[in-house]
């Protein structure tokens, strides 16, 4: 028997920066989905704890699949591309159980498959290495389910560092440590889950990276991470088109605010992270147009609760918010949320606090997730 857990993430900033080619700073989640392999005498069989019944399918190749579950095509992807790419993988019986929240934001999808790609790459001995183990977790997602993400999610999953964020450069997904630990200067992450559903998030998400395809296309540069912010101004000139504009605006200042981060932390400045949080938000409400009532009013409601800052994090329409938060002011945040929800007719928001957890690991006792 395999087991292997890896964990959800939280981008602390930088938000539709990574298609773009640009920078990111997500930190893996202490919770996660855990992944456990097993030998069986025939075909591939694939359960989960949140999901009813067990899905069966005989051994094949992406182009041969059968119709199954969306959630079971995120467990059974890596098992089609093994096929296709010529390794023989025998019968197996393949068991998840996940406690990232689903449509929050947190990438409970990059943990399941970061989980059962690790798990194969230990039960089958492939030797896939950092690079590999990225490579067909992201293949899962494109190919196998057909999700356009650009890799920060899995970047995070795979090998993510407690106490850490990971300073993530899209253009090469080359990744660093940060230190980022928040309690030793008094302050927490406060995460409000809004529980708000994602309207419209698919078609609007491909209507924004299309529009900055277009406007990279446009200014005559590979990718919108290519405009330094001293340019911006110029280049905003030259679209002539108010939508394109705001898109190359937000994406050009979240780069240089994801930078920003970088050196506050490594400085040792945590406290000075919360002006780039709010004004991350600000930028993705009235530049990107990708929030909703909730996360607007749960941001307002905790920065005047005292936050240092706040801003939505994730792809937007729905999601989480978070929260940089005094340690001593964290039962008044939550208080002014929950109040806030309630005047404005909204369902009971989830609130808790997030700290950098280790990226994906084996498991040695099947007793004890996490550990």
């Amino acid at each position: 028997m395999t087991r292997w857990i890896a964990p959800g993430r939280i981008n602390l900033i930088g938000e539709h920066t990574d298609y773009n080619d640009g920078f990111v700073l997500p930190f893996a989640l202490e919770v996660g989905c855990t992944a456990t392999l097993s030998p069986a005498t025939e075909g591939w069989s694939v359960t989960s704890a949140q999901a009813p019944g067990e899905v069966v399918v005989q051994p094949s190749g992406l182009a041969g699949r059968e119709q199954v579950p969306d959630w079971a095509a995120y467990v059974l992807g890596a098992l089609w591309l093994l096929h296709d790419d010529g390794v023989e993988v025998p019968p197996m019986r393949i068991e998840v159980d996940s406690d990232v929240p689903t449509g929050a934001g947190l990438s409970s999808s990059a943990a399941l498959v970061c989980s059962v790609v690790c798990a194969l790459d230990d039960h089958l001995g492939l030797g896939l290495g950092p690079d590999g183990l990225l490579a067909l977790s992201r293949r899962v997602e494109n190919d196998a389910v057909g999700a356009p993400t650009g890799g920060m999610d899995q970047l995070a999953s795979l090998r993510g560092e407690a106490g850490h964020v990971l300073f993530c450069d899209m253009r090469d997904l080359t990744a660093q440590s940060v230190p980022f630990a928040p309690a030793d200067s008094g302050l927490a992450v406060l995460v409000v889950d809004t529980r708000a559903p994602h309207r419209h998030a698919d078609g609007e998400y491909a209507a924004r990276r299309t529009g900055c395809e277009e406007a990279a296309r446009r200014l005559g540069v590979p990718a919108l991470r290519d405009v330094a912010e001293a340019d911006l101004d110029d280049a905003l000139s030259r679209l002539d088109d108010e939508e394109l504009e705001r898109y190359v605006r937000h994406v050009v200042t979240e780069d240089a605010r994801v930078l920003a981060a970088v050196e506050v932390l490594r400085g040792g400045r945590v406290e000075d992270l919360g002006p780039l949080l709010t004004a991350s938000h600000a930028s993705m409400r009235d530049d990107f147009r990708i929030t909703v009532p909730e996360v607007d009013t749960a941001v307002e409601a905790l920065l005047a609760s005292g936050a240092l800052g706040a801003r939505m994090t994730g792809g937007g329409f729905g999601g989480c918010v978070i929260g940089l938060v005094p340690e001593a002011a964290l039962d008044a945040a939550g208080d002014g949320v929950r109040r806030a929800f309630a005047d404005a007719g909204f369902g009971d928001p989830a609130l808790f606090t997030a700290a950098p957890a280790a990226g994906a690991r084996a498991l040695v006792s099947p007793d004890i997730r996490g550990n």
